[in-house]
């Protein structure tokens, strides 16, 4: 599948990046959201952002994404549980 979506020819010039840099930083913002919001696996926004998930990963917190969002009480119990 694929998504189309119409970007003013200015807009990589603006953040200062080439047109590919900018649908790059597009993909892996809307597959960091996904993640986020929980529509995502962090495998499949991976596949989407066209990155390892490991480096998926690695990226979010560039996004302000958190990698594990537990509650203190959610932690404590895998803590617990191990």
């Amino acid at each position: 599948m694929q998504l189309n979506v119409e970007i003013p020819s200015h807009f990589p010039d603006a953040v200062q990046c080439t047109p590919e840099q900018f649908m790059q930083e597009a993909k892996f913002a809307m597959a960091a959201k996904l993640y986020e919001i929980g529509r995502l696996s962090s495998g499949m926004a991976a596949v989407l952002a066209g990155v390892s998930r490991v480096q998926f990963l690695l990226e979010l917190s560039r996004y302000g994404v958190p990698v594990i969002d537990l509650t203190e009480n959610e932690l404590s119990d895998d803590v617990n549980n191990a």
